[in-house]
């Protein structure tokens, strides 16, 4: 709307240096920035104390009574305060301001009844309250004030410039006043009553001035209603657009390189999930629209062959495919695994990173435009103008939100009709998550293990149970099993974390000499001839143990390697250490997973621990990591640029996001293109939302 575009130098009475911090510490530009400024939470005013009414337990009070005594005390710079006496008709204590007190001063008035609010402290057997709130009290006030009082996020320069909780709350009480009847309805009034729902003007000032708890309740309910709902539909319709405008290759047979490989080379049975998404796939790419489907499964639930399998069927067809990978482990541990698979069934299969060979480069070129090569596998490489495409017509991504919008964009653009394009990714999103993330893309997700997997047994330990677990680590290579002991490594503490990785290693090289055991070490310091000679040494069983920091997190796949230990565990978030984990159980041997830590821990760690311990379910660890650290967090902004949310929370508010799709899809089931005229609004904010796609990727 027209109104929330106005930039905020617009509000007159603003000094510039309250317009900066604004800005700078709140990205605030326009009316609209401030109004969604929505409170993080609200103090109940709704009870009016006395003063023999305090007592220690009570965090903040709000009293009705009469200023006395005014007074300044003290002299000179940081010795002065402002103490004032404040009476009711049960005893006195004393409000006291050792800042502000020129702007305090010129504010305060002997004799006159006010309203005081703020957190008792005992001194000396009496009463007082530091910087409390004081208004002038009237009959009316008091019965029309806001009672859940509103708090605000607030830094110190904003504080120092009198924009505490505060001086904000005033600032938008003051830009309602002026704004509030130009704030347009963004919803069809038939909607509005359906759902019986307040209108948006109404919300906007009850979210921020709510008398009472229906008041606030009212005003979420409709500002979560929409951002969730116009969300949905934006999504929703733009995948409806997708399918009808983006013009694809149809892979009209499944021809005898598919076949042969089903029938006669498949390295073990499906699972019916598996099945499952290669028929939801299958009906993707017989038609002449682009696929873009998004496939989703725990770590070791056989992704990787269902994208193979979805390449055979582009080739049985005529075209070319290339699989990207974010980093060069695993874009070669790709490469190795299905090197074993196209070679039974005669398919060309080659892979090309940062470290590939000029010479190599140079063949590889030539067999790709001439048709030779029919699979790649690779890194940000095949982004390269150089990688030219006989007939590109389906395209794997592995974990796609490592790549940029504007990189993968550069894939499509290396055929005449942008090729078919498969999402993998071994993070479980929560369904509500998915929805918002992804809700542009169909989703298909493989939620069935290969049968005869083993649960990996994961164990909580302390520092102290360490010579116990190295013993366990010693009985496990007797048994000629290898593993992973991993330390964190975030970048605000690389060089501490560097120590404490080189400082386990020593340990545990006291306690595995050589040459009885042989220990390899994997880093991101290390160059990339370095981390794959470590990482073969290990693979070809010249060494027992990996010490190893989070570069092995996706993509090594050792199936004798049966136990990971993970150091300082509380440092991890669950997904990662769900994908840690992951390294482990890829054998037919039982494998473990032992998380180590201190006993000094948080109440989210022990969550963490606990739920790790619990279970192996990763769209179950997926929803308590989303509870503990919401979307923002859990996927990064790279992932979250649609999340374009002020007040709704999609790990909170998932009922109510099931509804609003549920609800926008039907809308455009009878309506797709909302020419109705009881659909114009919607398609209007649609258009508005469209006009502010730079700003979507701000999550507030």
């Amino acid at each position: 709307m027209a109104v929330f575009n106005t930039p905020l130098h617009a509000f007159q009475g603003l000094p510039p240096k309250k317009l900066a911090l604004l800005k700078k510490d709140c990205g605030m530009e326009t009316f609209g920035d401030l109004l969604n400024w929505f409170p993080f939470r609200y103090v109940d005013r709704t009870r009016f104390y006395t003063v023999k009414d305090i007592t220690e337990d009570l965090p903040l009070v709000q009293l009705i009574g009469r200023l006395e005594n005014i007074r300044l005390i003290g002299t000179g710079k940081g010795k002065e305060r402002m103490s004032a006496i404040f009476r009711d008709q049960t005893g006195t204590l004393e409000l006291v301001w050792f800042q502000g007190i020129k702007f305090v001063q010129d504010k305060l008035r002997t004799g006159v009844d006010v309203i005081v609010f703020g957190k008792p402290t005992q001194f000396n057997h009496s009463w007082n309250i530091a910087h409390p709130e004081v208004e002038l009290y009237s009959a009316e006030k008091a019965a029309r004030a806001p009672r859940l009082q509103p708090v605000y996020n607030s830094s110190e320069a904003m504080k120092r410039a009198w924009l505490d909780s505060r001086g904000q709350s005033l600032l938008i009480q003051q830009l309602l006043q002026r704004i509030g009847n130009q704030i347009e309805e963004t919803l069809p009034e038939q909607i509005i009553q359906q759902h019986q729902m307040i209108p948006l003007r109404q919300a906007y000032q009850f979210i921020h001035q709510p008398i009472n708890a229906d008041e606030l309740r009212a005003a979420e309910t409709r500002l979560k209603f929409d951002e969730l709902f116009f969300l949905q539909l934006r999504l929703l319709r733009q995948n409806r657009i997708n399918k009808l405008q983006l013009k694809g290759f149809a892979f009209g047979t499944i021809g005898t390189v598919f076949n042969d490989f089903y029938h006669n080379h498949l390295p073990f049975q499906l699972t019916n999930a598996q099945k499952r998404v290669l028929k939801e796939i299958r009906s993707d790419v017989a038609k002449p629209i682009q696929m873009n489907r998004l496939v989703q499964g725990d770590v070791g639930s056989g992704k990787t062959i269902v994208a193979f399998m979805s390449m055979l069927m582009a080739i049985d067809n005529g075209f070319q495919a290339c699989l990207m990978a974010p980093t060069e482990i695993l874009a070669q541990q790709h490469f190795a695994g299905l090197s074993e698979l196209a070679e039974k069934i005669g398919v060309k299969i080659r892979l090309l990173t940062g470290s590939t060979k000029k010479k190599d480069r140079n063949i590889l070129h030539a067999e790709l435009e001439s048709g030779e090569l029919h699979i790649i596998v690779g890194t940000h490489a095949l982004l390269e103008d150089k990688v030219i495409f006989k007939n590109l017509g389906f395209v794997v991504i592995d974990e796609q939100h490592r790549f940029g919008v504007a990189q993968r964009a550069r894939l499509w653009a290396k055929n005449v009709l942008p090729p078919h394009v498969l999402i993998m990714t071994a993070t479980p999103i929560p369904r509500t998550l998915a929805m918002t993330l992804y809700g542009d893309l169909d989703i298909s997700v493989i939620d069935e293990l290969p049968p005869g997997r083993k649960a990996i047994v994961t164990k909580h330990q302390f520092d102290k149970d360490r010579p116990a677990v190295f013993n366990f680590i010693k009985e496990q290579i007797t048994l000629g099993r290898q593993i992973y002991v991993v330390y964190p490594l975030i970048e605000e503490s690389e060089q501490l974390d560097y120590k404490n990785l080189m400082d386990g290693y020593e340990h545990l090289q006291a306690w595995f000499p050589s040459p009885q055991y042989q220990l390899s070490i994997l880093h991101g310091g290390l160059k990339s001839a370095d981390k794959e000679f470590e990482m073969q040494r290990f693979i070809k069983k010249q060494t027992q143990i990996m010490v190893a920091t989070t570069v092995i997190e996706v993509g090594v796949n050792v199936p004798n390697a049966s136990v990971m230990i993970i150091e300082s565990a509380e440092r991890f978030g669950l997904s990662q250490l769900h994908q840690l984990r992951g390294r482990v159980g890829r054998g037919a041997d039982q494998s473990y997973c032992l998380l180590m830590t201190g006993f000094k821990l948080s109440r989210e760690a022990n969550i963490r621990l606990e739920t790790m311990v619990r279970t192996n379910d990763g769209f179950e660890i997926a929803e308590v990591d989303l509870q503990l650290r919401g979307p923002g967090d859990l996927q990064g902004t790279q992932q979250s640029g649609d999340l374009d949310l002020n007040i709704a929370d999609i790990s909170k508010d998932n009922q109510l996001l099931a509804y609003c799709r549920q609800f926008a899809s039907a809308i455009l089931d009878t309506d797709p293109d909302l020419e109705l005229p009881e659909h114009a609004l919607l398609k209007q904010q649609l258009l508005n939302m469209e006009k502010r796609k730079m700003d979507w990727g701000r999550i507030s």
